[in-house]
């Protein structure tokens, strides 16, 4: 047994001299991190004294003091010579670890913002990780750095508090509030505590997941397991890990491994703000002939088209996707029952669906999780700037369709004040209402734009009109068969008599969404765009998938200027957002010298200066929306998972 041991130590040292190696090559240090070098007494809030626990070998990552720290390399593994008495001690305690003694003293170590450095048994814990153990007992003591702004440091605290709760230092993450979002995640309460059962079901499980991320996809990318399964547990409970064989768990990693990428990077969601058209080359024309001449294309509904303007809207472009491609496509409908969009779009794939449209945002989670089972169907979420590889987004430029609406209603009002109902806080939505507030500037120099929200508790409408304000633009926008049915969803005037009448109503033609997006499919343009990449389609007026109606009663004048300002969208001419912009807190958002990019029109969470309102809170919503914003919401991020039982 000796024997053995002496060939394990020459086998560690061999591993130990090629990190060092390669450390040297990289000009980055070779040895153990000494923590007395890099901590400042200054700094520390105090010490916590955590007892025996068992820490992860990956968290260990130098000594508390620099004593003999050539010994190791900053793996741990021996670079000393086999004859040095560094090495006859090694050797030693391994010989005890292959015997029936075993390593029975714990190490001693300190922990600070979540890793360690040990202060006795360097030796004992090398030989433990050489043999790769991913736990080992550690008495542990924390020091506790002061609270500061640091984004560290903030994110410490968090997981101080998530520690007190689960006893787990094997999940790490770099960003607040991810520590609260796996404890919701989990099914459980923001400070339910857990038990002893809890904790182990965790860490087996957890150690089971890591085992098959680091089996495909080590973790060169940088990214951290705890990262990757909070997206699991977005698409699959936690028990699932458990139960799935290590092959099959693999296999579905590989699946989300383009999303885990995307959200643990500065990867970036590639918007594609028009419909490109394929060349039309020999060489295309020869690719065009391999490709499938006919699509089983699926359309999900989450509400019944005859009683909701949403749905109708998208059943009316399917109907023109129909009559457009005749027998090349077999469309079938799909109406969900119960909120089960899984359901729904499981049957759709079962059915022989090549290609999924799920018409409402709600459904992404839904899409997500069918994507990561059936690699073979194209989905599609009408949806906005999600960083989710395996299904793509598509919605329309409506800021553009709300510009004109501004222009149209400056010129109509008698008064400065016009009113603004959103619906959502969801991306894209001020960029909307910012681009009305500059449109209304066009004709009224002096314009103010007092916004109300339809997702909060009564009548905004109302709101606006006991106020004397007499146009306003509203939330919803039509599609082309209801626009004039339904011109209160637009922009109006309310006359003295107490009429509405309509000035511009934006309405969608889905259709010529559609009809572009399955052409791509026929003539192998789907496929040109890499599918690493997060794909949202955000076509505006010059696709043709939006258009603005302009009302017969407008005087001639100002239709004329409607006229003009589409024509200029479409042709490019006119860029709303290409003009000097305030915002409310007076900084400098365009000095009108540029164009905002894609990401900055639809990341947009200010307000223009002549815009009176704020973004609700979350937790001021009518329920019915909360789902939306949960979804969409230009703070998603912050919002926790709802907790809805324990998974351990």
């Amino acid at each position: 047994m000796r024997t053995e041991a002496v060939e394990h130590y020459s086998k560690a040292q061999k591993i130990g001299q090629k990190y060092y190696k390669n450390a040297i090559m990289h000009g980055e240090y070779p040895y153990p991190i000494v923590l007395d070098e890099i901590l400042q007494e200054s700094s520390v809030a105090g010490y916590a004294d955590l007892g025996v626990i068992n820490i992860p070998s990956s968290s260990v990552v130098g000594v508390r003091s620099a004593g003999r720290i050539a010994a190791m390399a900053g793996n741990f593994m021996p670079l000393l010579g086999p004859a040095t008495e560094f090495a006859s001690k090694w050797i030693s305690l391994c010989d005890a670890h292959l015997g029936e003694e075993g390593i029975r003293d714990s190490i001693e170590c300190f922990e600070y913002l979540g890793r360690f450095y040990i202060q006795e048994g360097n030796k004992r814990f090398s030989v433990l990780k050489s043999f790769g153990a991913p736990t080992v007992p550690a008495h542990v003591t924390r020091i506790i750095p002061i609270w500061s702004e640091d984004h560290e440091v903030q994110v410490y605290y968090e997981f101080m508090h998530f520690y007190s709760l689960s006893g787990q230092y094997t999940v790490s993450f770099r960003h607040r509030g991810q520590y609260a979002r796996l404890q919701a995640a989990l099914g459980f309460d923001a400070e339910h505590v857990w038990t002893d059962s809890e904790r182990r079901s965790f860490s087996s499980g957890f150690h089971h997941f890591c085992e098959a991320l680091e089996k495909q996809h080590p973790l060169e990318h940088g990214v951290l397991p705890g990262e990757a399964l909070l997206l699991w547990l977005q698409l699959f409970p936690f028990a699932e890990i458990k139960d799935l064989p290590l092959p099959e768990l693999t296999k579905r990693l590989n699946k989300l491994w383009p999303d885990i990428l995307t959200q643990s990077s500065d990867i970036p969601i590639e918007v594609s703000t028009e419909p490109v058209e394929k060349e039309k080359n020999v060489l295309s024309r020869l690719v065009s002939l391999t490709k499938k001449d006919h699509l089983n294309i699926a359309f999900i509904y989450a509400w019944p088209p005859e009683y909701n303007l949403w749905t109708r809207a998208h059943d009316e472009g399917r109907r023109y996707l129909e009559e457009q491609l005749g027998e090349r496509v077999s469309v079938k409908v799909y109406r969900v029952g119960d909120r089960d969009y899984d359901t729904a779009i499981e049957t759709a794939v079962e059915d022989g669906a090549e290609l999924v449209f799920a018409t409402a945002a709600q459904m992404v989670s839904a899409c997500r999780k069918a994507a990561a089972l059936y690699s073979d169907v194209k989905i599609l979420n009408c949806a906005l700037f999600q960083p989710y590889t395996g299904v793509r987004m598509y919605n329309g430029r409506t800021y553009e369709c709300k510009f004109i609406a501004g222009a149209i209603a400056g010129a109509m009002s008698e008064g400065d004040l016009l009113g603004y109902v959103a619906n959502n806080p969801v991306y894209g939505t001020p960029a909307s209402v910012n681009a009305f507030a500059l449109g209304a500037r066009l004709t009224k120099p002096h314009a103010r734009i007092r916004l109300d929200w339809a997702c909060l508790p009564g009548d905004p409408v109302q709101r606006l009109l006991a106020e004397g304000i007499s146009v306003i633009s509203n939330r919803e926008i039509a599609s082309s068969d209801t626009v004039e049915k339904h011109f209160e969803l637009g922009t109006f005037r309310i006359q003295p008599d107490g009429s509405l009448q309509a000035l511009a109503v934006p309405y969608w033609n889905w259709g010529a969404l559609y009809r572009r997006i399955v052409l791509s499919v026929f003539d192998g343009s789907w496929d040109s765009i890499s599918s690493s990449k997060a794909i949202s389609y955000w076509w505006g007026m010059a696709s043709g998938v939006l258009d603005v109606h302009l009302s017969d009663s407008l005087p001639e004048g100002t239709r004329s200027l409607g006229e003009i300002l589409k024509n200029g969208i479409l042709s490019g001419a006119v860029f709303p957002f290409a003009a000097p912009i305030l915002d409310r807190d007076g900084t400098v958002r365009n000095d009108g010298s540029r164009r905002f990019t894609p990401d900055e029109i639809l990341s947009m969470d200010w307000f223009c200066d002549n815009v009176e309102g704020e973004i609700p809170d979350f937790e001021s919503l009518l329920p019915e929306y909360t789902e939306t914003v949960r979804v969409l919401g230009l703070h998603r991020y912050r919002l926790l998972p709802e907790a809805e039982g324990g998974q351990l």
